[in-house]
């Protein structure tokens, strides 16, 4: 659309209320997408099958290889370790959570400081792997 001089009409001036307003509105949406994402899945699903072999290394001795809790080092550990073939008890825990008490250990979350962190021995790639496998533990008991 022209002018009757065939030039386009000017836009209105931003005035300063306006643009306070939009920049409110900007600080808003960056707001929204900040919440939306701390409560989306922190990473897609990992792989359980690369999963089985980190957890057979390093989640055994204690969880056992069903995930019991009844590992060769469960019967000497006081608490006694989390019996992740309770599907109840599994599906109660976020990935997030997971994610964490694994990197950084039981002391880091509130929960026995027995649970060692293994952020020294895998990777953040190798501990959804490991969250992608004992969730299958959890299926198979039921």
């Amino acid at each position: 659309m022209t002018n009757n001089r065939g030039l386009a009409p000017r836009r209105p001036a931003i005035t300063g209320e306006r643009m306070k307003a939009i920049a409110g509105l900007m600080s808003v949406s960056l707001a929204v997408g900040i919440v939306l994402s701390a409560n989306a899945p922190a990473q897609t699903k990992g792989d359980a099958k690369a999963g089985k072999s980190k957890y057979e290394a390093m989640c055994v001795g204690c969880h056992g290889a069903t995930g019991k809790g009844d590992g060769p080092a469960a019967s000497s550990l006081n608490p006694k370790p989390a019996d992740l073939s309770d599907p109840a008890y599994v599906q109660s825990l976020s990935d997030r959570y997971l994610f964490q008490i694994i990197k950084d250990g039981g002391s880091k979350v509130n929960k026995s400081p027995l649970m060692p962190g293994w952020a020294g021995a895998l990777n953040d790639q190798d501990i959804w792997n490991v969250i992608a496998y004992l969730k299958t533990l959890s299926k198979a008991a039921r």
